[in-house]
């Protein structure tokens, strides 16, 4: 059966030259996309597509959407160490394996963006300060449809915190 990349949410992440790339994701061309007002230059994520959240906007402003910086620097981070509710998917007759959380400060866009690390990093190999990049990755994959629901992920880039 042929497998379809499907996005979990459309729209908050573009997967550019990312076809044919394997479950960790694309190399380059993956970034989530944010929105910016043009009269105060806020930028949010997740994107805003009706009006400016910012109180302090002068209004009048239109919305655009922006990629976001493709790396950025460890706020904090955490293990989940429960089963997540849904759309995640998970068998409750496999054994629960812990799952680790990054905050990333996006220095330029000015926010703190949360997401799960990539496949292999644990919170022994993060440290707040320490750079890391966005990518893609798998949240779950359904055989009967064959669909692949992607997401982004954070993984480090080796610089020093």
């Amino acid at each position: 059966m042929e497998r379809t990349r499907t996005p979990v949410v459309s729209g908050w992440f573009t997967e550019a030259d990312g076809e044919g790339a394997g479950a960790g994701g694309t190399e380059g061309g993956f970034r989530l996309l944010g929105t910016r007002c043009s009269a105060c230059t806020a930028v949010f994520f997740p994107r805003e597509d009706a009006y400016c959240r910012n109180p302090h906007c002068p209004g009048d402003g239109r919305l655009a959407e922006v990629p976001l910086s493709p790396r950025g620097r460890v706020w904090s981070y955490t293990d989940g160490r429960y089963r997540p509710p849904a759309p995640y998917v998970s068998d409750p007759d496999v054994p629960w394996e812990p799952y680790t959380l990054v905050a990333v400060e996006l220095e330029a866009e000015g926010m703190v963006v949360l997401g799960q690390a990539a496949d292999g990093v644990t919170v022994a190999d993060l440290a707040v300060g320490m750079e890391v990049e966005v990518v893609g990755g798998v949240l779950n994959e359904d055989a009967d449809t064959g669909t692949v629901w992607t997401t982004w992920r954070f993984r480090p880039t080796g610089g020093a915190a």
